[in-house]
């Protein structure tokens, strides 16, 4: 576990540089779990007990809307898979938390979560992670509101150019907020403009 503990403090060191002592405290409050591709880590209109760190894999975020999924968010290594609004109200939401691939992650329940964040650090590290988690969203907000969805899928994969590999197509384009065939078109455009510039 103290790899692992090496990992969080390398992802929160910019936002808060806690001795890796208490990393090492943090994650002794949880446990590795693998997943498989597909698994469902939070149902739609249920509780999420559980949050997940990727250590290895992908997954997404998933909101259930006129008897359809939308794509919320697309998580790698390093991120968060969380209901998080289900699991700081402990209320059932419309949210589907899944494994996009085989995954490897570090949770901890809600109880064990709850109870760190009585602690001193528990309490700044629970801030910090609630903080970065705010942060993300705004900046996703404002990408949604002022670029175009091609502006958003260049951008991606400039950051992650391994997301086609790894992401199905449809929660791509869900993410992007357009069908698979508009993402298809963007993808037939972006490809030609690099060829032509090669």
């Amino acid at each position: 576990m103290k790899e692992i503990a090496k990992e969080f403090k390398a992802i929160f060191d910019p936002f808060y540089q806690a001795p890796i002592e208490v990393w090492e405290y943090f994650v002794q409050h949880g446990e590795v779990v693998e997943k498989q591709k597909n698994d469902i880590l939070k149902r739609y209109n249920e509780r999420a007990d559980v949050f997940y760190f990727i250590l290895k894999g992908s997954g997404g975020i998933l909101l259930f809307s006129n008897n359809n999924y939308i794509c919320i968010d697309l998580c790698y290594e390093g991120d968060l898979l969380v209901d998080y609004m289900s699991f700081l109200t402990n209320q059932p939401t419309e949210i589907e938390v899944i494994c996009f691939e085989k995954c490897r992650l570090f949770s901890i329940s809600r109880e064990k979560f709850f109870e760190l964040s009585q602690t001193n650090y528990g309490r700044i590290i629970c801030q910090t992670a609630a903080e970065n988690l705010f942060i993300q969203k705004q900046m996703q907000q404002i990408e949604i509101l002022t670029k175009t969805a091609k502006q958003r899928y260049s951008e991606m994969l400039e950051k992650q150019p391994h997301i086609l590999q790894r992401t199905p197509n449809k929660h791509i384009a869900s993410y992007l907020g357009i069908t698979p065939e508009s993402l298809s078109r963007i993808r037939n455009r972006i490809f030609k403009k690099t060829k032509v510039l090669t």
